[in-house]
């Protein structure tokens, strides 16, 4: 499982490298060779899921290792659904560096998990991580889009009129308009799986620990910026901004406080 972890997040910077020197060359060529690697990193990092729990001692999902690992899986497969429908080979310049950190600390902590991050039993741990995973994942390549877009924007606006082979502004707001769409509601799907978790472990919906107090603060900032995008007529440039800045708030709420803690 470690293996496979390490072969994956191999991969995933391979696919990084391929599509940064397909940018920088540029050679588009290269950019395609990019999203065949990231696809044949996420057909190997899938299937060590399966084998989470015959390691020895098992890790379960709900572990801060594998959920990190797990939202590094989905937000590649959401990227290469993604290209089904709008050109972004472009934006595999900053997806598969995140997921080669994502599944490099994975690796580097599933050889050696410790005590479980959080405690559970049940259907309700292994709902609200998925559930939870999928939002931030969602939510995180919106942020990168956002980056890429504020990027573009800048250049475009000083007149560096460079043939790069990026997205266009446009598909990367769409970008960001659907991991929004998709990923919110997926994050209160998690928060409210994770509520009846905490109900059911402690008799309470609310224990006031740290994972709960960050990642409360986390669905709140978000319930602002969706507001603000699909009820407050946000524009382009500002949505972009704020899904970066909320990005970096959630990897802090999710990472950070998990290891500090």
């Amino acid at each position: 499982m470690i293996e496979m972890h390490q072969l994956a997040a191999a991969l995933y910077l391979g696919a990084g490298i391929a599509a940064w020197l397909g940018v920088a060359l540029p050679a588009p060529q290269l950019g395609r060779v990019a999203v065949g690697v990231l696809g044949l990193g996420a057909l190997i990092h899938a299937p060590a899921f399966a084998f989470l729990h015959n390691a020895e001692p098992p890790i379960p999902i709900t572990d801060l290792p594998a959920a990190v690992s797990l939202m590094s899986l989905l937000a590649v497969l959401f990227y290469l659904a993604l290209l089904l429908r709008v050109r972004l080979t472009g934006l595999l310049v900053l997806v598969a560096p995140a997921a080669f950190l994502g599944v490099f600390f994975a690796a580097l902590r599933l050889s050696d998990p410790g005590d479980p991050s959080f405690a559970g039993a049940g259907s309700w741990p292994h709902a609200h991580v998925v559930l939870a995973s999928a939002g931030f994942a969602f939510l995180g390549v919106a942020g990168l889009a956002g980056l890429l877009f504020l990027t573009e924007n800048r250049r475009l606006k000083t007149k560096k009129f460079l043939s790069l082979p990026l997205p266009s502004l446009e598909a990367l707001d769409r970008v960001n308009l659907a991991a929004l769409a998709l990923g919110f509601p997926l994050l209160t799907l998690g928060v409210l799986t994770g509520v009846l978790w905490v109900q059911t472990e402690s008799g309470r919906p609310w224990t006031g620990s740290a994972h709960e107090l960050w990642n409360a603060l986390g669905w709140a900032l978000y319930a602002g910026l969706a507001t603000a995008r699909f009820a407050g007529h946000q524009g382009s440039r500002s949505a972009a901004a704020a899904s970066v800045g909320a990005a970096l708030f959630l990897l802090f709420a999710v990472v950070g406080v998990g290891v500090l803690a």
